[in-house]
């Protein structure tokens, strides 16, 4: 009797073996096909700006959100070098290099600048009226920084609120610029996520000199959120009056809160993108997004 239960027992094992190999073999026939299409990205209310000014102008060139959207950016020549899809991943990947940059700025970039009606960059939104961005990106590569400035590699600003001062404002007070500093820098630094928030100088300033882009006036304070790596991470912005809370990777939550929020003069706007902070002829840096989303 023992022996013939051990022969069952080995019949019902290879029987069992088969059956699991076989599976085996199917399952390989047909592989899961691999990821395609398009980041979740709408650029209807976005331009873009680049690191090279193709055509002579002295400035950066940028392009409109009416030729972006709808996947528009795909057919333009002149952006494709920097900005360009990744169909196995389904991501937006920007690129740049030192190059053309800004009137108020010696760096370039490759950077997304939020276009609430996407012929007007005069019309933006104060934090009373408050938004909201949220992203999920990646740090793809970055050149060494050889310089002494601490770092090893070169740094790179991933978001932004941007400052701008409002055209009732212009009127009011006489101004020729509408320059403004930016309220809210989120940096990619060897792989850790800052955020660097202006504050006021001597939080007693009023009035008209609230209107400054010198860094007697505003500076900065930061949070150091820690490691991402060149692993893929989100980012929410959430702006409202007073008031800054941003979150990493949906729970690692800071709040910025104080009298500067409050007295801040300026309007805004989202910037989301590849802003490489060198001059360095050889560094450049490649960054992806995989969402962007904004509300207001």
């Amino acid at each position: 009797m023992k022996f013939v239960f051990f022969i069952t027992m080995v019949l019902i094992t290879l029987n069992s073996c088969s059956r699991a190999e076989s599976n085996f073999v199917h399952s390989t026939i047909e592989p899961a096909l691999p990821v395609t299409g398009y980041a979740n990205i709408n650029l209807s209310n976005w331009k873009v700006t680049l690191p090279v000014d193709v055509d002579n102008n002295g400035s950066p060139d940028e392009y409109s959100a009416a030729q972006l959207r709808d996947g528009g950016y795909r057919s333009l020549s002149a952006v494709k070098p920097f900005m360009y899809d990744d169909p196995t991943d389904q991501s937006l990947v920007f690129y740049t290099y030192p190059g053309t940059s800004t009137s108020n700025s010696d760096y370039s970039r490759t950077e997304l600048r939020e276009m609430i009606n996407p012929i007007n960059s005069k019309l933006n939104w104060t934090l009373t009226q408050g938004g909201i961005m949220e992203g999920k990106l990646k740090m793809v590569s970055i050149t060494p920084d050889a310089s002494n400035s601490g770092n090893n590699f070169h740094r790179v600003i991933v978001m932004q609120i941007h400052g701008i001062i409002s055209t009732a404002d212009m009127e009011k007070y006489g101004f020729t610029s509408n320059s403004a500093p930016p309220l809210l820098k989120i940096f990619w630094i060897d792989g850790r996520i800052k955020a660097y928030k202006k504050t006021l100088v001597n939080s007693n300033t009023t009035g008209v000199n609230l209107y400054s882009s010198s860094s007697s006036i505003w500076t900065d304070i930061s949070h150091d959120f820690g490691v991402v790596g060149n692993d893929p991470f989100t980012l929410k912005i959430v702006a409202s009056t007073g008031k800054l809370a941003v979150t990493l990777n949906g729970s690692n939550t800071h709040v910025f809160e104080d009298i500067s929020l409050t007295k801040w003069p300026f309007e805004n706007y989202f910037k989301a993108g590849n802003y490489l902070i060198t001059t360095d002829p050889a560094a450049k840096s490649i960054l992806k997004y995989y969402q962007l989303n904004v509300i207001h």
